[in-house]
């Protein structure tokens, strides 16, 4: 058994229980956080579009024989560099020269009989001025003249098709540039311009670059250029880079030459054509690459950093604002990525002040103070988005 308290003192324990119970003081209010804060300024970028290419020879020659016969020498090594007028092949040429050689004493014949000819009628002329001869007689004489003038010239084409025959015996380059391998070796009977060609030789400095643009990207520049959202580069100054199939960046800068004029019906695409330094020879004809076109020029671009943009799950983009002291969020439309930035297109005007450090320990109507950000410096080229 508990001894029994007095009352004033069981009276004392109630008031220390009830002081016990009493709550602690609130803590300080927090003050303003610091974010770091990007003032937004215009600034004139460059609209790339990166788009797939294939690589092309500037000059394409396949060669094929012009006369028939067995190949009788080789005279090129396989992937080497020839000059324009070089010997490929000799194709057996005895019977063409012998051919040609008939041509000339056909040519001779004609020529000696033409003579004949002439001085008779030259004779004949003067005789039948004194009336020593008939009026037809005299115009037999010219007549054969004539007719051994037209037999001589026909010797003088039969012998001249002679030679051309003879001559292409010997089968030459008709470019400089690299030889591919040879489809035939000596002892093979080859045909007059025969489908299968003997090889090939592809002149690889420079080289065009086929690239293909969907004609909805056309369409977006030629709006964006008639809404004055743009300004044209002129061809003059339409340059172009490429990115290799390993992702590297090709060192010669290359220049649009045309674009179609219409839209394949298959692919819904445009055709662009470029033309690119190859010095060194690293750029093949079909090889993949990927090319980076100058299109235009958006004078009054704005850029954000792309750690300053939060995309939600439906797939809009907002960024957070310093708005007289208070954190905003405000949605914008994104369009392209320069470098580790955002092109903004629209939500956002020159004198923003987009939060860049921070953020993410502040919220929606949270006081803040800003402090600076340096804008980083773009270099790399607009991507199509």
């Amino acid at each position: 058994m508990f001894p029994t308290l007095s009352r004033p003192l069981l009276s004392l324990f109630v008031l220390l229980g009830l002081a016990g119970c009493t709550p602690s003081a609130e803590p300080p209010a927090r003050g303003p956080s610091e974010v770091g804060v990007l003032t937004l300024r215009t600034q004139a970028q460059t609209v790339t579009s990166e788009l797939p290419g294939r690589t092309k020879a500037w000059l394409t020659a396949e060669i094929r024989p012009q006369v028939g016969g067995i190949v009788q020498q080789r005279l090129f090594t396989e992937g080497a560099e020839v000059k324009a007028g070089e010997v490929l092949y000799v194709i057996n040429p005895a019977t063409y020269q012998a051919a040609f050689e008939q041509a000339r004493a056909s040519t001779a014949e004609a020529k000696a009989a033409l003579n004949s000819a002439r001085l008779k009628a030259t004779r004949y002329s003067e005789l039948v001025k004194i009336d020593a001869i008939s009026r037809q007689d005299n115009e037999d004489a010219q007549a054969s003249l004539q007719g051994a003038q037209a037999v001589y010239q026909a010797a003088q084409a039969v012998e001249k098709s002679a030679r051309i025959d003879l001559t292409y015996t010997r089968i030459q380059s008709p470019i400089a540039g690299r030889v591919e391998t040879s489809s035939v070796t000596p002892g093979a009977l080859v045909t007059a311009s025969q489908d299968t060609p003997l090889t090939t030789v592809q002149q690889l400095d420079p080289l065009y670059i086929d690239i293909t643009q969907s004609s909805a990207e056309v369409l977006r520049l030629k709006r964006e250029l008639a809404e004055g959202r743009l300004n044209q580069i002129s061809e003059d100054e339409a340059q172009i880079r490429l990115r290799l199939e390993d992702g590297t960046e090709y060192a010669h800068a290359g220049r649009l030459q045309f674009s179609s004029a219409s839209v394949s019906q298959s692919t819904g695409s445009v055709t662009l054509r470029a033309v690119v330094p190859n010095p060194d020879g690293l750029l093949l004809p079909g090889m993949y690459v990927r090319a980076l076109l100058q299109e235009a020029v958006d004078e009054q671009a704005l850029l954000v950093p792309q750690r300053a943009v939060s995309r939600s799950h439906s797939g809009a983009t907002s960024v957070l604002l310093a708005v007289d002291g208070k954190v905003e969020q405000r949605q914008i439309s994104i369009g392209r990525s320069v470098g580790n930035q955002w092109w903004v297109t629209a939500g956002l005007a020159t004198g923003d002040q987009v939060i860049v450090e921070g953020g993410q320990k502040v919220r929606v109507g949270d006081s803040v103070r800003t402090a600076a950000v340096v804008s980083p410096v773009t270099s790399a080229p607009l991507a199509s988005h």
